[in-house]
């Protein structure tokens, strides 16, 4: 029971600590379409991003697949400026036309995954009990992933209800300063490869 405490905040710290910021503008560029409503898609959204997450952090464990850490560091801030730029084309909020961020959202985590991986690859590989490890984290991940939305959904709220924003307004607002901050971390992380 120890393993999985460690394995929780491992996942939550993940998610939720100063040096997370690519993890975080991630899910900002996927909620920044959601309104507080539409908590349900967006709790699927990230159960997307986490299934996605821990496929490749099992595998990479495993030892099944190994990526350069230099490519998948650069990678993510690029998952999240694209992510961050089809937001820009979102003219109606409909379920249909935001469907693909569920898209987004999975196959974008098997490279956010990757990213984690090589840190807890040879811990996980040595623990006996690995599908709780792996239990432990992916829940830890998946409680800082919530935190991270309910702030994101209640900023939207606030802007769009007490500041009057026009919601196609602060989606423009928001994603692009994520992918502003996402496209600067790509630009300097390319230099490293």
């Amino acid at each position: 029971m120890q393993d999985f405490g460690l394995y929780f905040s491992w996942g939550w710290h993940h998610i939720v600590s100063l040096d997370a910021l690519d993890h975080q503008l991630f899910i900002a560029a996927l909620a920044a379409i959601y309104l507080l409503k539409d908590w349900k898609q967006v709790l699927v959204l990230v159960t997307a991003f986490t299934i996605g997450h821990s496929l490749t952090l099992a595998l990479s464990v495993l030892d099944i697949i190994r990526f350069s850490s230099k490519w998948v560091e650069f990678l993510i801030p690029c998952t999240i400026v694209i992510t961050a730029f089809s937001n820009l084309f979102q003219k109606q909020f409909t379920a249909k036309t935001i469907r693909i961020n569920y898209f987004l959202a999975l196959g974008f985590g098997l490279i956010h995954g990757m990213g984690f991986a090589n840190a807890v690859r040879f811990a996980m590989a040595k623990d006996e009990s690995l599908g709780w490890s792996l239990f432990g984290f992916n829940l830890g991940l998946e409680a800082g992933q919530i935190v991270v939305v309910v702030c994101i959904l209640l900023l939207t709220q606030i802007m769009i209800s007490v500041f009057k924003a026009p919601r196609r307004e602060w989606v423009l607002f928001l994603s692009a300063g994520v992918f502003s901050l996402a496209l600067k971390m790509a630009l300097e992380r390319a230099y490293g490869l």
